[in-house]
C-alpha cells in the first residue's frame, strides 16, 4: 500500500491503519477490509498495550483500598474519565459517568431522571432516525407512566425536517435525539436543536454514539443536558460507555442501581447517596476499561478529531461517487448527499439482492460490512425496507478499502446473474 500523507495536516494515514494489528491479518491470502466501525470499531496497538501493561503491572482495586498499588490504581481510572471529559470539552471530569455502554446511559437517563421527573401528560419528542437505544427506554417509561411521545419526521433526502419541530416541543419535557444516524449518516444540527429545545423549556438529550468517535465534540457549545456515547466506537474497548450531564441535573437525578461503592452511608432504615458520579458507580466497576478508554481518547487526540473529521468526510465522498458512477440506479445509497451534514456511514440496497446476500458475499472476499435493520426499525419501515447493507468508515480506512468494496460488488453481480 502507498503512503496516505495528508499534504494540508501531514497526516500519514497509512501508519495510522498499521497502528491496528486486526488490518494487518490476511484471511486466505488477502488482507481484510474492515467497513463495519459503525457496529464497533477496531482497536489500536497504544489502546490494547495500555490495558496490557495496567492487567500486568497495575491492576487493584478503586476507590476502596488505602494501600499504594490501590490508589495508583484509582489514579489511572480517574485518568481515563479527566481524558473523556476533555475529549467532549466537560466542565468538570466529576460530570462524566462511567456506564456500561451508551444504551445503558440513555436508560439512566429515561429510567432515573424521566422517572423522577416525568408523569402523565409529559411529552418526549424523539426523532424517526433514532436507534433503539433511544427509543425503547422511553417506551417503557411511557408503558409506566403515560408519558406521551411525540415523532419528528425525516425529508426525503433523510434529514430532520424541522417544520413543525415548534408545535412538537409546545409542553414538551425532553428532547431526545440522536447527533448523527446509525443509518443515514444524517449529521443533525445538534446546538440548534438543544437551543429550540431550551426555548421550549425541555431538557436537550443527546445520543452522541455515531458522532464523538468521528467529529470535534464540545457539549459546552451544544448547550446540551445530557450526552450518551460508548468507547468501543471509538477505538476503545467495548464494556464501558459514557453519560455526560450537567451537575445540577446529575444531582437531582435518583440512582440508577444500588449496591457498594454508591453510597455514602446505608443504615437499617434507609441510605444516602455518594456525590456524583460514584452515585451512578455502583459495584466494581470497568477499571481496566477505564483505562484503555482514556488511552483511545489519547490516542484520537494525538491525530486530532478535525482531521478525522476531514479524512472521513474526503473518503465518504469518494465513497458515494465511486459507487454511484460504477452502479448508477443499480444502488441506492441512504441519506443526504451533502457530505457536510453527513458522516461515513453508507447504507445501501444493491440491485434487488438481500442485503444479507449482499454481505456474505462481500465477506467471501474479506470485505466485512454489517446487514440488517441496525436496530433502527422504525426508520427501516420508513424506507420501505427490512434490512439494508451498511458500510461505514473510520480513520483507519483508505480509498483501496473503497475499491474493494466496489470490486466485490461486482462478485455480487455475478454470483446472482445480473
Amino acid at each position: 500500500m502507498s503512503t496516505d500523507t495528508d499534504t494540508t495536516t501531514g497526516i500519514d494515514w497509512t501508519a495510522v491503519r498499521a497502528d491496528f494489528p486486526v488490518l494487518q491479518r490476511e484471511i486466505d491470502g488477502a488482507p481484510i477490509v474492515y467497513l463495519d466501525s459503525g457496529n464497533t470499531s477496531q482497536k489500536p496497538v497504544q489502546v490494547i498495550e495500555a490495558m496490557d501493561q495496567f492487567l500486568r503491572n497495575e491492576y487493584a482495586p478503586i476507590n476502596r483500598s488505602a494501600y499504594r498499588l490501590a490508589a495508583a490504581a484509582t489514579d489511572r481510572y480517574e485518568g481515563g474519565r479527566s481524558a473523556v471529559a476533555r475529549l467532549i470539552n466537560a466542565p468538570s471530569a466529576d460530570e462524566v459517568v462511567f456506564t456500561k455502554n451508551a444504551t445503558e446511559a440513555l436508560n439512566l437517563i429515561a429510567s432515573s431522571w424521566g422517572g423522577a421527573n416525568l408523569t402523565e401528560g409529559d411529552a418526549v419528542v424523539l426523532t424517526h432516525m433514532e436507534h433503539h437505544a433511544n427509543i425503547v427506554p422511553w417506551q417503557m417509561l411511557a408503558d409506566r407512566t403515560g408519558v406521551e411521545l411525540r415523532w419528528v419526521p425525516l425529508t426525503p433526502d433523510g434529514q430532520l425536517d424541522l417544520t413543525d419541530l415548534d408545535r412538537l416541543l409546545d409542553g414538551a419535557k425532553v428532547f431526545s435525539f440522536t447527533a448523527m444516524s446509525n443509518v443515514l449518516g444524517t449529521i443533525t444540527p445538534v446546538a440548534e436543536l438543544c437551543r429550540r429545545a431550551h426555548d421550549a423549556g425541555a431538557l436537550a438529550v443527546v445520543d452522541a454514539c455515531q458522532y464523538v468517535p468521528h467529529n470535534p465534540t464540545d457539549v459546552q457549545a451544544w448547550d446540551a443536558d445530557f450526552v450518551a456515547f460508548s468507547s468501543h466506537k471509538m477505538c476503545g474497548p467495548s464494556g464501558i460507555g459514557a453519560l455526560w450531564g450537567r451537575m445540577e441535573l446529575l444531582d437531582a437525578t435518583p440512582p440508577y442501581i444500588g449496591g457498594g461503592n454508591m453510597i455514602a452511608d446505608v443504615r437499617l432504615d434507609g441510605f444516602t447517596t455518594a456525590p456524583v458520579p460514584a452515585k451512578f458507580e455502583a459495584g466494581t466497576p470497568p477499571i481496566v476499561e477505564a483505562v484503555g478508554f482514556g488511552a483511545a481518547v489519547e490516542y484520537l487526540e494525538s491525530i486530532g478529531m478535525h482531521h478525522v473529521r476531514q479524512h472521513e468526510m474526503d473518503l465518504t465522498r469518494y465513497a458515494i461517487d465511486t459507487l454511484t458512477e460504477r452502479y448508477g440506479d443499480d444502488i441506492t445509497i441512504h441519506g443526504p448527499d451533502n457530505i457536510e451534514v453527513r458522516g461515513g456511514v453508507l447504507s445501501f440496497a444493491f440491485r434487488d439482492i438481500h442485503p444479507h446476500d449482499v454481505s456474505q458475499v462481500l465477506d467471501e472476499r474479506n470485505v466485512c460490512v454489517r446487514a440488517g435493520h441496525h436496530c433502527a426499525k422504525p426508520l427501516m419501515r420508513l424506507l420501505g425496507a427490512n434490512a439494508t447493507a451498511r458500510a461505514s468508515l473510520y480513520l483507519y480506512n483508505d480509498r483501496s478499502d473503497v475499491d474493494a468494496l466496489a470490486d466485490a460488488l461486482d462478485g455480487a453481480t455475478d454470483i446472482f446473474g445480473f
